[in-house]
């Protein structure tokens, strides 16, 4: 650990030690994601500080070790090039981007599909109604570290990547193309529980921040 850099070291164990905070409330009864979990904004439960808390609690075991082995992988190279402050400061704000992204579909989800019992329902229906977006809850790091899969792939397009199972390497921008196409195609495919449009809205404020960087850069490139 002592070769990780700082911001990418503690959101490592703040991330861990969240994970373990929801194993122990569980004993207890307690469903810490629940809480912490990013809540729809019409459900009674949402809390504006959840665009920020959600990003740090994960549903189980594989989750959580997926999401922080690709920080550990390419967050700590992205610290070392940006330096902490920024690097935090992107990791946050694309994971609080990716939070909003989830917001916006679940609501266009909810117009589709359930305003008209609101509207034109019964008491009860309108109750269940209620209650069902109370269980819209979002957790995860995945919004973030999709954007930092994206912040790699442009400032080491070419850097070749092994990818399981993929039997040869791939450049790092081929591997981030691919993977954002995939979460599109899932995403419109729904149905998997999975919060693909989050994914893909991390790497969209990813890629406007990286992009608004260079321009202030004044020098194309990506990094300084």
């Amino acid at each position: 650990m002592n070769n990780i850099p700082a911001v990418t070291k503690n959101l490592l164990i703040i991330n861990a030690l969240c994970f373990f905070g929801t194993i122990v409330g569980e004993r207890y009864g307690i469903n810490v994601n629940n809480w912490l979990g990013l809540h729809f904004f019409l459900a009674p439960d949402f809390n504006p500080a959840q665009l920020i808390t959600y990003m740090f609690m994960h549903a189980n075991f594989q989750h959580i070790f997926f999401n922080m082995f690709a920080v550990w992988m390419f967050g700590r190279v992205l610290e070392q090039v940006w330096g902490p402050k920024r690097f935090l400061f992107y990791y946050i704000l694309c994971g609080i981007g990716a939070g909003l992204i989830q917001e916006a579909v679940q609501y266009i989800e909810y117009v589709v599909n359930f305003s008209q019992y609101l509207e034109s329902g019964t008491e009860a229906e309108a109750i269940f109604v209620t209650e069902f977006l109370n269980r819209w809850i979002t957790v995860g790091a995945s919004g973030a570290v999709y954007a930092i899969l994206l912040a790699f792939g442009m400032l080491f397009p070419n850097s070749q990547m092994f990818v399981f199972p993929i039997p040869m390497p791939i450049k790092a921008k081929y591997f981030v193309i691919g993977y954002a196409v995939l979460e599109l195609f899932l995403g419109l495919s729904g149905g998997d529980g999975v919060a693909h449009f989050a994914h893909l809205g991390g790497m969209l404020f990813g890629l406007i921040l990286i992009l608004y960087w260079r321009k202030k850069n004044g020098s194309g490139r990506l990094y300084y």
